[in-house]
């Protein structure tokens, strides 16, 4: 569907401007091609053809703004549907509400995102220990407003050291050094060894150790 109307005289017969040019001209507004986006025109749109190339500029993410600067000329604003895919990390299982997400959770596949790609995750380790606002279901593709941050640590924190090796899993008590929410690497002390390490912090007072 055509959004706006035009500024400017409709012309009848040879004389009128190809529908699939002023498509095209807002779908390359929007940086993509014809075979990764859909331009919604009404087909009984008729317009004066232009003299010159056609102008097109984007107004977000989802419409273009297509012009002829010719005196009369015209200007339309047309809808763009964006097809965008992705490898971004999807639940293969349900996550609770309150329940930090674990590893074998998640897995990434290719899938189409939209206008949501920004907000998506392409690495699952982004994931783990993040903690669902509200329950997900199997399949989802889950973004930033779908998690709650938790409870932030702040310095001096004590927290929980974990490091894996091999498959073995070795705990630690430890101190934070600064201030970090979950899904954040922070600076730790190993309150034994006095070692200073970095790790994710990946549950509430649980910070995994990055050797």
């Amino acid at each position: 569907m055509l959004l706006l109307a035009v500024s400017g005289p409709a012309a009848a017969g040879s004389q009128t401007q190809p529908l699939a040019e002023i498509r095209s001209a807002a779908i390359a507004a929007l940086g993509a091609g014809d075979e990764q986006a859909q331009a919604s025109l009404d087909p009984a749109l008729r317009l004066a053809r232009c003299s010159q190339p056609l102008q097109a500029v984007a107004h977000g993410a989802s419409m273009a703004q297509v012009r002829c600067a010719d005196s009369p000329g015209w200007r339309l604003f047309v809808p763009v549907r964006v097809r965008r895919e992705a490898d971004v990390v999807v639940l293969t299982v349900a996550a609770a509400s309150g329940v930090p997400i674990a590893a074998n959770q998640l897995a990434v596949q290719r899938r189409e995102v939209g206008q949501a790609a920004g907000a998506t995750f392409s690495d699952p380790t982004a994931l783990v220990g993040r903690i669902p606002s509200r329950a997900l279901a199997p399949g989802l593709v889950p973004t930033e407003a779908d998690l709650s941050l938790g409870v932030p640590l702040r310095r001096g924190d004590p927290v929980v050291l974990v490091s894996r090796v091999g498959g073995v899993e070795v705990r630690m008590q430890g101190r934070a050094m600064g201030a970090a929410q979950a899904g954040r690497v922070i600076v730790v002390e190993n309150t034994s060894s006095r070692r200073v390490l970095r790790g994710r912090v990946v549950a509430d007072g649980l910070v995994e150790v990055i050797l």
